[in-house]
């Protein structure tokens, strides 16, 4: 009984530090005053809120002159599909053209005409801290044209839901690609503003540039605050369970089995017409944010995680489990496609699943990755781990 107290005590601790984080963008009297007189452009979307305000409206409340909003995947009010192309426009709200990152051309740069039109860029997005989470990329993008154009940029820091630990091996740059631009971990553990700080510091910005950056920081947060999202991230991630599963089940991606889009548990559940003794099925249909998902209107026979604790997740980190399941049953040459490698970010993995290996003997070659990426990364960390 006292066990169950103590761990009661520690979750509502842990609830009551979440609660309490106060996000950069609500702390206006540290970015304000320095932007003032200038021409902004804000990199944001839907997830850019502080209570249930947008950082847009408390910007142009406070005088500011933002000349461009800059969107990403999934859109500037974050209601496209995963990689669908959104095109360029006008917020209408408030008239704000938007210059699309994602707009099929594959550059991922403003335009010429954009950048001379700018004088600082503002980051302002939630990132979920997985290397294949392309809000991070974008952000990357953006310091390499304001490097480029030579253009400020100010983070407003946001907490790191999946940035209590580091697990998963390092990018081998030779799959750099649009879900992975820097050499970094699978999950990673860092903000948007330390792993801008990172970016700089380690000369990973193209040519080695560098860019005059002001990072806003978190009030009331650390590596270990159980943050609890306040708005989706995007239209499949729905839950704190979806983001803390998102590690492990993400490489479906990359093979035929579902991993629940198009269903009220995408990214909490996993099936293939061709699994065998499987108790639980479910079949993907057409819904906004999953138009086309894998095996639409085919009934799959799989597994739901969506019973899962929480911490049980945060504790296993990347599980691979799940799917050397799958491919135990599905298996075959082509169950893996070329994108597997991108995402996973090594070359020897795919063959270690072929092969029969163990999540954890798969997860042991990369244990000396983590280890010296906490070292490289800790000058640059704002937060206590």
């Amino acid at each position: 009984m006292k066990s169950a107290v103590i761990v009661l005590c520690l979750l509502a601790s842990v609830a009551t530090a979440a609660a309490e984080v106060t996000v950069g963008a609500a702390r206006t009297g540290e970015y304000v005053p320095g932007l003032r007189g200038k021409r902004v452009a804000l990199f944001s979307n839907h997830t850019g809120m502080v209570g249930d305000r947008h950082t847009l409206d408390i910007m142009l409340e406070n005088g500011l002159d933002v000349v461009t909003l800059f969107s990403p995947e999934h859109g500037f009010r974050g209601t496209a599909d995963a990689g669908e192309h959104v095109g360029s426009g006008v917020d209408e709200p408030t008239g704000i053209p938007i210059a699309s990152l994602y707009d099929g051309t594959g550059k991922r740069i403003p335009a010429p005409e954009v950048m001379n039109g700018l004088d600082v860029i503002v980051v302002d997005i939630q990132d979920v801290g997985l290397r294949y989470y392309t809000y991070y990329c974008t952000m990357i993008d953006l310091m390499n044209a304001a490097a480029q154009y030579g253009k400020e940029v100010v983070v407003l820091d946001r907490p790191n839901p999946n940035g209590m630990y580091v697990d998963g091996p390092v990018l081998d740059m030779t799959y750099q690609s649009g879900v992975g631009r820097l050499p970094i971990p699978v999950v990673h553990g860092m903000t948007l503003g330390e792993l801008a700080r990172m970016a700089v510091g380690e000369g990973w910005l193209r040519n080695g540039a560098t860019v005059p950056l002001k990072v806003v920081p978190c009030l009331d947060y650390t590596h270990q605050t159980r943050y609890r999202l306040p708005v989706a991230p995007s239209p499949n991630l729905r839950s704190m369970l979806s983001i803390y599963l998102y590690p492990s089940i993400c490489y479906f991606e990359a093979t035929p089995v579902s991993l629940g889009r198009g269903t009220d548990k995408p990214f909490e559940i996993y099936g293939h017409p061709d699994m065998k003794n499987r108790d639980f099925e479910f079949t993907p249909r057409s819904v906004p944010g999953a138009k086309n998902p894998p095996q639409l209107n085919v009934l799959c026979h799989g597994v739901d995680l969506s019973g899962l604790d929480e911490e049980e997740v945060i504790a296993k980190g990347i599980n691979l489990e799940y799917l050397i399941d799958a491919y135990g049953d599905v298996g075959g040459e082509n169950f893996f496609r070329s994108f597997f490698e991108k995402l996973i970010g090594r070359g020897d993995i795919r063959a270690m699943i072929e092969s029969g290996k163990s999540a954890d003997e798969i997860k042991a070659t990369w244990a000396d990755d983590v280890k010296r990426f906490r070292a490289r990364r800790a000058p640059y960390l704002i937060y206590p781990e």
